[in-house]
């Protein structure tokens, strides 16, 4: 990839003012369609929105959208005669027939995010966060950041805002000077001009394979992040968060790496009990501003440390000082489901890490307790749990398998941790009293092997939806659990 260091990060991509009168396809009636649908519609184009889905979820949403001038065509996915633009789901896999034939017509295929990009203003600054794990806390541990530097902030992506809202005007007239973006692969895979002024790639595990046909493109989606001009912040501790930064980044712009130990020049990280700059200081080689305290990262589990630094990074690369990262690490809340402390009986403790959905995020959370009673399963979407259970297998003192693919979990326990008494749970208990669910049976299994000093952990390591609505619900439910076992 040729880099040009003159390409500055914020130069709008061409095409922010040719849309109108141009026949747009937007591909997909999720969560991004309806409001680029709006947003094309309002900069004057003709829009065509397909979904192959014709149900009640999605007629509605169509109706709306005819009703504000869009043509909606459900039940079917076709190209529309004479288009020359298709804004995608990020969802949407390439090899979806209707961007096959979009592809082999010559017709430009974008996501969401590349369209915010060529509509946002010039001077609108964004910092870009991706990884398998971490992205929805570090954005908002950022945009508390810089919020409290007094910058008129706003964290978009996977967490309420959509960023094609947030490109766009406010009933006030205003838009934000400065966006926490969160990326996934997939919307990084359809992005062409995106230019972040700084970014992270904070981890890649295995997630999504399938989608993207193996690890090493899944990998490269993210490494997209790094554009000319962007500055890299790189996880030191990932080797393939530091290889992207290294091998797909800029090799003009600085590169920061973040450590849960001393940093060193150049980089942000750990002394003692205090988080360190050694990067965005004066002299990097002889000395260092102190940022925070480890205490004001809430919870102080490694992982979440390392999404602490990151966003530290991030917000010290447009110059917040020191005590605005401090304020915003106050002033941030722990989202829910996220290692989120239940209750203590009998000197066990409960925590709930229900968005714990893949191997990655369990490892971390694992990694958090000195002696588990782990409760696992759900859908695994085919990853490997082999290296998970062989990383926590000391730490375990019991293992409570429930979901579909709770066998997979059964026999890597069984090969690496064989001493670990696993239960497994179908559902409630035949006796079970009115209003109680297969949590409640869960909890007590969980219960009755934990000792004084163990943690039961919910981390279930994959997805929830052949039991539970989403994985907030499965939070709920062990938290409601516990609750009546006490």
């Amino acid at each position: 990839m040729a880099h040009h260091a003159s390409e500055t990060p914020n130069d709008p991509a061409p095409g922010s003012d040719e849309l109108e009168g141009r026949l747009v396809c937007v591909a997909g009636l999720g969560v991004s369609g309806p409001p680029v649908a709006r947003v094309l519609l309002a900069r004057g184009a003709r829009v065509t929105v397909v979904d192959g889905r014709d149900d009640d979820t999605v007629r509605p949403v169509a109706a709306a959208l005819r009703e504000a001038g869009a043509e909606v065509v459900l039940g079917g996915t076709p190209l529309p005669e004479g288009c020359d633009l298709v804004v995608t789901s990020p969802g949407w896999r390439p090899d979806s027939p209707l961007l096959v034939r979009a592809a082999g017509a010559g017709v430009e295929v974008i996501g969401d995010v590349e369209l915010a990009w060529r509509l946002k203003p010039a001077d609108q600054v964004w910092l870009a966060v991706t990884g398998t794990n971490g992205k929805t806390t570090t954005v908002r541990m950022l945009e508390a950041m810089l919020r409290a530097d007094g910058r008129d902030a706003l964290a978009v992506g996977n967490v309420g805002t959509s960023v094609i809202d947030a490109v766009l005007p406010g009933a006030d007239g205003r838009v934000h000077d400065i966006l926490a973006v969160e990326l996934s692969s997939f919307q990084l895979h359809w992005s062409s001009s995106v230019r972040p002024h700084a970014a992270t790639v904070l981890n890649i595990a295995s997630d999504h394979l399938d989608w993207h046909g193996g690890l090493d493109p899944y990998a490269r989606a993210k490494g997209r992040v790094f554009a000319p001009g962007t500055i890299r912040v790189a996880n030191t501790a990932d080797a393939w968060s530091t290889r992207l930064a290294e091998e797909d980044g800029d090799p003009h712009t600085p590169l920061v790496g973040f450590r849960l130990d001393t940093p060193r020049a150049g980089e942000v990280g750990v002394v003692e009990d205090l988080l360190v700059d050694r990067a965005f200081v004066a002299e990097p080689h002889s000395s260092a501003e102190e940022l925070a305290a480890l205490a004001d990262v809430r919870p102080a589990a490694p992982h979440n440390v390392a999404n602490a630094l990151a966003a530290a990074a991030l917000a010290r690369s447009v110059g917040v000082a020191p005590a605005s990262v401090r304020a915003g690490l106050a002033a941030f809340e722990p989202e829910p489901h996220r290692i989120a402390f239940v209750a203590t009986a009998g000197g066990v403790d409960y925590v709930d890490d229900s968005k714990a959905t893949n191997p990655h995020a369990a490892a971390a959370s694992l990694g958090a307790y000195p002696s588990v009673v782990w409760i696992a399963g759900g859908l695994l979407k085919g990853a490997e749990v082999d290296e998970l259970v062989t990383m926590a297998a000391d730490r375990l003192r019991g293992a409570v398998l429930i979901g579909a693919d709770r066998a997979r979990l059964r026999e890597a326990l069984a090969e690496h941790a064989p001493e670990v008494p696993v239960v497994e749970v179908e559902g409630p208990a035949e006796d079970a009293p009115e209003g109680h669910t297969v949590m409640d049976a869960v909890v007590a299994a969980a219960a009755s092997l934990a000792e004084a000093g163990d943690t039961v952990l919910l981390a279930p390591a994959a997805a929830s939806m052949d039991m539970f609505t989403n994985y907030p619900e499965r939070g709920r439910l062990f938290a409601e659990a516990v609750g009546r076992l006490l």
